[in-house]
């Protein structure tokens, strides 16, 4: 059952912390970076490298907002206690798994992993409560990805500040890459977390011993190249139904890894 929360209670819970208006800053700054840069120029690779990563770090906290706000309407308090509700992304797990990995897989072959992680009272919940607080976060990647690629599509010119069209148009793809691998059930993931109260209780105490496991279970199968190239066959497929070219994506792929 929902517990209602007063407005004044309510705004004193949910309160952007410090560091969260520090990223959405050096976010600005990457966005003004790219917006009159030259193609190739090094302005535009640090550009693009900063708006992209940062820009994926405000989204992986509204992803775990959105798993404990959804819990703390639903009567888990703890999440607030937790520092949950700041958007902080310390609070979000382990540092570096949460952030400092999904930053380097972003770097390295441009997938938009799974991040952070929110601890709530799952248990104490209907299934009913318990899907949409595990669909939550993937959700708000998927609207992400939505917004992102109207914007590009109705406002996007690849003649007229083309490398922060390029820059938003990856990080709209890396939010498509961010909601297929949440959606993937397995152990440790939301997706899991969707088809889990339809489980029996002896198959979710046997599969609780893979959630530790569920992100390197992940590496395995993006590692496969069958497997890489089909789920990659899907995000493109996805981004393409925005009608915005997908060569758009690869191009602000490429300016993040401006190393390669």
């Amino acid at each position: 059952m929902t517990t209602p929360f007063p407005p004044q209670r309510r705004s004193r819970a949910i309160r952007p912390s410090p560091v969260f208006l520090l990223v959405v800053a050096i976010t600005v700054v990457g966005a003004v970076l790219t917006w009159n840069a030259d193609l190739d120029s090094t302005i535009a690779k640090v550009g693009v490298f900063v708006f992209v990563v940062f820009g994926w770090i405000i989204t992986l906290c509204l992803h775990e907002f959105a798993h404990a706000f959804t819990a703390w309407r639903a009567g888990d308090h703890e999440v607030e206690l937790r520092g949950y509700l700041t958007l902080n992304p310390l609070k979000y797990s382990h540092p570096l798994l949460s952030i400092g990995l999904p930053m380097v897989f972003i770097a390295l072959g441009g997938i938009g992993l799974p991040g952070g992680a929110v601890y709530v009272h799952s248990h104490h919940f209907s299934p009913r409560t318990q899907r949409i607080i595990s669909g939550a976060g993937p959700a708000v990647n998927a609207v992400c990805a939505v917004v992102l690629l109207l914007i590009v599509r109705l406002f996007g010119d690849s003649g007229s500040q083309p490398v922060f069209w390029f820059a938003l148009s990856f990080l709209a793809f890396l939010q498509i890459t961010a909601t297929l691998l949440n959606l993937i059930p397995l152990p440790g993931l939301d997706g899991y977390g969707i088809v889990e109260p339809s489980l029996s209780y002896r198959t979710r105490r046997s599969l609780d011993q893979f959630k530790p496991f569920g992100m390197l279970i992940l590496f395995a199968l993006l590692f496969s190249p069958v497997l890489n190239r089909v789920f990659f066959d899907a995000v493109y497929a996805l981004f393409e139904l925005s009608g915005v070219p997908s060569d758009w994506s690869k191009y602000g792929s490429y300016l993040t890894r401006f190393w390669t």
